[in-house]
């Protein structure tokens, strides 16, 4: 059985989608690749080796901080954490999306893929915009990179998330226009999965970048 098959198996909650909507003949279209994993073996090969990068940054910070916690604080209590916080919102909510696009895209509902696509580059501009924005009060209150190691970690590891938050907008927006034509649920092959996984895994990453950086300096 292939990944999509195995998928379609498994309902979702009624939530997640309109059931008014009708299967279309591409409901458990046929992917290529091997195994029920989605994505391709490269994907997964791509995302263990970044996530065991910023695993070693992770553990790096967490040492540096147990060294001078009191600096790491006075650092972090500069942050905005309402930013950072309502930009984990925005992830989580987009990651929601990507669920709801992909599970639409597999039923052939490619318009509605289409639509719900558009939401998740707006969550990845909104998240860009606020970084953007914390960024410039930082640098203008004079924290920069070379400011200490707090700041070192802050620039790099948000700087480095951005970029890959880009690189998921670029994914998403090749993504949507695959899905120009109800074929297109059968013409995509797995680029929607890994569209999907790549997006996951930014936003899980975010998720210990905010615990890191706007929580654990406070702890």
């Amino acid at each position: 059985m292939t990944a999509a098959g195995s998928f379609a198996a498994v309902e979702l909650p009624a939530f997640v989608w309109d059931e008014s909507e009708p299967r279309s003949a591409v409901d458990t279209p046929k992917q290529p690749g091997n195994g029920d994993t989605p994505g391709e073996l490269g994907l997964w090969v791509f995302i263990l080796g970044d996530m065991t990068l910023f695993g070693l940054f992770f553990a790096v910070f967490l040492w540096e901080n147990r060294r001078d916690r009191l600096a790491f604080a006075e650092s972090a209590a500069h942050l905005h954490r309402s930013i950072g916080a309502v930009n984990t919102l925005v992830l989580l909510l987009s990651s929601y999306l990507v669920v709801i696009a992909l599970h639409a895209h597999r039923r052939g509902s490619t318009s509605k893929a289409r639509a719900v696509l558009v939401a998740v580059l707006g969550c990845a501009t909104v998240f860009a915009a606020l970084k953007l924005v914390e960024y410039s009060t930082a640098i203008t209150s004079g924290h920069v990179v070379t400011s200490n190691m707090f700041w070192t970690f802050y620039f790099v590891l948000t700087g480095i998330h951005l970029l890959h938050v880009l690189i998921g907008a670029v994914l998403v927006t090749l993504w949507r226009k695959k899905c120009r034509s109800d074929r297109s649920a059968t013409s995509a092959g797995r680029f929607p999965e890994i569209a999907a996984v790549y997006w996951h895994m930014v936003d899980l990453l975010w998720v210990v970048i905010f615990t890191l950086l706007y929580v654990e300096c406070f702890a």
